[in-house]
């Protein structure tokens, strides 16, 4: 286990591990505990009582945060029938066929967000273990195999988000970075914590969220008591 820095190991003797915090007081305390020198992100992570071995308690989606994300994201759109629109949009890059076989051939991913047309899924599917490794394969879910190309890139450009959960019944998503002011990251908070209330799969019994924590890039995980 690697060696924690002084600033580090300061930054954990501030949170109590057996405490969950007011999400007002675990904001406050992540900000202090950031040690690094860029603008960390913070990151939330859900435990819940799902079995993801089960296709009715997979959960995922995507939504916009209403305070942003603080990241620019760069979006190929790939299409057949929405160039124009795609360019017009402002779309980092827009293709298609061509786009596709750069990616296979060259191993290109000079992008964060792929959003793709129907007409083109079929194409896309024989690259898709190649974008699904990296988590960058398009989900009608997520909105990012859509028509509508330039709501999509709207969405994207606003501060959107994914969240999945993962073969554990986790699910990890950020809610802002450190220099946000709290209103902002708290409204983020809210908006997935409300997805994620609603997305409770009829088949859960008891407890659906066990846990909720926030923590810095490099900070230390800070428990959030939530409100059910």
């Amino acid at each position: 286990m690697p060696k924690l820095s002084k600033k580090l190991k300061e930054a954990h003797t501030k949170v109590d591990k057996t405490k969950q915090y007011p999400i007002n007081e675990a904001i406050k305390i992540a900000k202090e505990t950031s040690t690094t020198k860029f603008d960390s992100t913070i990151d939330i992570a859900f435990n819940l009582n799902v079995d993801p071995r089960h296709a009715d308690q997979q959960i995922r989606g995507a939504l916009v945060l209403p305070g942003g994300t603080g990241k620019t994201q760069k979006i190929l759109v790939l299409t057949k029938t929405k160039l124009k629109e795609a360019i017009d949009a402002k779309a980092d890059f827009v293709g298609g066929t061509e786009l596709i076989q750069k990616i296979q051939k060259e191993n290109w991913f000079e992008f964060d967000v792929v959003v793709a047309t129907p007409e083109i899924m079929a194409e896309l599917g024989k690259i898709g273990k190649l974008l699904g490794t990296k988590g960058l394969m398009p989900n009608p879910k997520t909105g990012t195999v859509t028509t509508d190309v330039v709501s999509a890139i709207n969405d994207i450009k606003k501060g959107k988000v994914e969240y999945r959960t993962d073969k554990e019944g986790n699910i990890h998503s950020i809610i802002g970075k450190v220099s946000f002011n709290d209103e902002n990251i708290l409204k983020n908070y809210n908006a997935i914590l409300d997805v994620i209330k609603k997305a409770k799969p009829a088949a859960v019994k008891g407890t659906y969220i066990k846990n909720v924590s926030i923590s810095t890039t490099m900070g230390p995980g800070i428990k959030v008591l939530v409100d059910y």
